[in-house]
């Protein structure tokens, strides 16, 4: 129910940023949007309490963000709250968010290194990655796993490229244990 909702509303907030001609500015008011409802959990409770009504959600949601955003959003935002999709309200910012880098050819990378790369191995990572993708831009993450003992693991969306030492070591160990030694021949 949460991935339809955030689909149907993501979607629309979509159409309207390609339709307007505001897709940057839409873009900067959702994260900005985002980054609130996830940084403040006071919001979330006082907007996931059961005793305090629609309509009082509503105005609290107004005299947050209204002047501050563009109206289609903040209509948007009431929309969501009277039909009892509070909830979902960051996950439809957030597929809006990826439609409009899919849109633009923005691609998200995490990478995952077994120690802190410099910034010069960053660059080489993100040219690499603009050079074999049809991105013509990146977001990148990047994560520390010490255990991964040397290599990379990257992924960009569902897609996983593995080159660590460690996912070598098992699928090394995956194929020693299918031979099976003859002992005494």
């Amino acid at each position: 129910m949460a991935k339809l909702v955030s689909k149907t509303y993501g979607d629309a907030l979509f159409e309207l940023a390609v339709e307007s001609g505001q897709m940057d500015e839409m873009l900067e008011e959702a994260r900005g949007i985002q980054r609130i409802l996830h940084d403040n959990d006071e919001l979330s409770k006082l907007m996931n309490h059961p005793k305090i009504v629609k309509e009082e959600k509503i105005e609290i949601l107004e005299q947050i963000f209204k002047g501050r955003v563009r109206d289609e959003i903040t209509g948007l935002m009431r929309m969501l709250v009277s039909k009892s999709h509070y909830g979902e309200m960051e996950s439809v910012f957030t597929y809006f968010i990826d439609q409009v880098k899919e849109y633009k050819n923005i691609g998200t990378a995490y990478v995952t290194v077994p120690m802190p790369l410099i910034d010069s191995q960053k660059e080489q990572v993100k040219k690499k990655l603009l050079e074999t993708t049809k991105y013509v831009e990146f977001e990148m993450h990047y994560d520390v796993d010490e255990g991964l003992i040397g290599g990379m693991v990257i992924r960009i969306g569902d897609r996983v490229i593995d080159s660590s030492v460690r996912s070598r070591l098992v699928a090394l160990t995956r194929e020693l244990s299918k031979i099976q030694l003859k002992v005494g021949e």
